[in-house]
């Protein structure tokens, strides 16, 4: 027979209702030796709350939805998805994840979501497929929601910025100051698609720009280390290749090293190579990646944003946050 919260509480001799605070995460305040009283009668009962019972009683799901432009391959997201599913854990909540690569799947997202798949929604998509008035229709319909993003006109959500645009920028007058005049731009495929530059594009021209070079070498590549690999290769093999390639992903950057090894140049002498994301792996390139990134990857405060919007008796007002980004120069510019 399935043990009870009662048998719980009686054989930690606490309340029922401190057996609930305990155990589904919420922030209540439980003295530390009562909390590992219950945790330690629910461990030696083999009690786990009714997820099902629980959330048919509170009209919820007990789920959250992480929403990115892929399920893989981005160390990022990765480290994302790391910290929502740990507090989630914490939280007695499950993750969902959905993937939105196009508008066809931008639309099933915002069915799901609409559906009351989840309770609230953590997004970091890029590419511009989840406009703003989809996820401000998602957020006028009651939906909790976390967006990274730093596209304007987002309302009703929290919002989280990085101010990418001016440490790119940083980051191109670095290698302008260097001597280099042939700079590359390894960019995402989105990014070459849109009406003005922004973001990561817009950092490399403004730096072009204030700085009197004409030349514009600016090719997609950022988006996997294959073609980064082969974008790469084609422009140092070229007959007028650049001197510094500065590409949209640390991923990119890394392959255009190999890539440039293979053409028998050496970084940064004959090319200087600069990437986006200060990854643990640029750490150990040889050289080491220069970069643009946050310092560390930690996302424990956008993910509480979501889990304080979850549990505020009334929905807070929307709240925007900037991660902070800076330029990294190490061995390879």
């Amino acid at each position: 027979m399935r043990p009870t919260a009662r048998q719980v509480a009686e054989l930690a001799g606490v309340s029922v209702a401190t057996v609930s605070y305990v155990l589904s995460g919420r922030d209540r305040p439980v003295a530390a030796e009562t909390r590992r009283r219950v945790l330690d009668a629910a461990g030696r009962l083999g009690y786990t709350p009714d997820q099902a019972a629980r959330s048919l009683r509170r009209g919820r799901t007990q789920r959250v939805c992480l929403v990115l432009s892929s399920l893989g391959g981005v160390p990022t997201d990765e480290r994302l998805a790391t910290d929502l599913h740990e507090m989630a854990d914490a939280r007695g909540y499950s993750v969902v994840n959905l993937a939105v690569y196009s508008e066809a799947r931008a639309k099933a997202a915002v069915d799901v979501l609409r559906g009351g798949v989840a309770d609230g929604a953590l997004i970091n998509v890029t590419g511009g497929h989840l406009a703003p008035e989809l996820i401000n229709g998602l957020a006028a319909a009651g939906l909790p929601m976390v967006v990274l993003s730093n596209e304007d006109g987002l309302e009703g959500c929290d919002v989280v910025r990085t101010p990418e645009t001016d440490a790119c920028e940083e980051a191109v007058t670095h290698l302008l100051a260097r001597g280099r005049r042939r700079i590359a731009l390894l960019a995402h495929r989105h990014d070459l698609y849109r009406e003005r530059p922004s973001g990561r594009v817009l950092g490399y021209t403004r730096a072009l720009d204030r700085h009197g070079v004409p030349d514009r070498i600016i090719t997609s590549g950022a988006d996997d280390r294959v073609s980064a690999y082969q974008t790469a290769t084609e422009l140092l093999r070229s007959a007028d290749r650049p001197d510094a390639i500065f590409a949209a992903s640390d991923r990119a950057a890394i392959s255009a090293i190999w890539a440039a090894r293979d053409a028998g140049l050496r970084v940064p002498d004959d090319v200087a190579i600069v990437g986006v994301g200060n990854i643990d792996e640029g750490l150990i390139t040889n050289p080491q990646l220069s970069t643009v990134g946050p310092l560390r990857h930690d996302y424990t405060d956008v993910v509480r944003l979501l889990f304080d919007r979850l549990q505020a008796e009334e929905a807070p007002a929307a709240r925007e946050i900037v991660r902070s980004w800076t330029f990294l120069r190490r061995g390879s510019s």
